[in-house]
């Protein structure tokens, strides 16, 4: 949400709700694969698939909520497997690409999610979405997701809600 608001600030024409949730479905199918990378090098690979299940059902569920806030709740898409799926295509995708550390995403990665992003602005905005992205929003959000979700995964106590650790399956 964040990124979006900044995208509008900076004059990025964010006109149409679909293309903030199209964007929204970007940034966040990058940030689950980023989850899914740290998951990978601290759980084990049974507790590392239900983490993940975990976070990508949640995610289902707020996009579908948002969405459905929008455009009612009569419409009869299944928007939150629609997101579902398109994760999973996303983490194919994002599978190619190397993530040196848990710090940051190679260039290639981050330039694959630009890239999407570019495609769904209008022709007027691609020319610099991709450094705004590149260099000022995924620094951002990966800081914040890193420590949010490393602290999903240490057993310190936490507040409840979507990052807390009663949003997991049982180990």
């Amino acid at each position: 949400d964040k990124a979006i608001d900044n995208l509008g600030r900076e004059n990025y024409d964010i006109i149409t709700p679909d293309r903030g949730f199209k964007l929204i479905a970007e940034f966040l199918a990058f940030l689950a694969h980023y989850c899914d990378r740290m998951a990978y090098a601290s759980l084990s690979p049974e507790r590392r698939l239900a983490v993940l299940q975990a976070v990508s059902n949640r995610l289902g569920e707020v996009m579908e909520q948002n969405v459905r806030e929008v455009v009612g709740k009569d419409d009869p898409r299944n928007y939150k497997q629609e997101f579902i799926d398109f994760l999973n295509r996303r983490f194919a995708e994002y599978g190619e690409f190397e993530f040196p550390d848990d710090e940051r995403a190679s260039f290639p990665a981050l330039r694959f999610l630009s890239l999407q992003i570019r495609d769904e602005m209008g022709d007027d905005d691609k020319t610099w979405v991709m450094d705004q992205i590149m260099d000022i929003e995924m620094p951002e959000m990966m800081g914040t997701v890193r420590k949010s979700f490393k602290g999903l995964l240490s057993d310190a106590p936490v507040k409840r809600g979507f990052g807390s650790p009663d949003m997991l399956p049982p180990e």
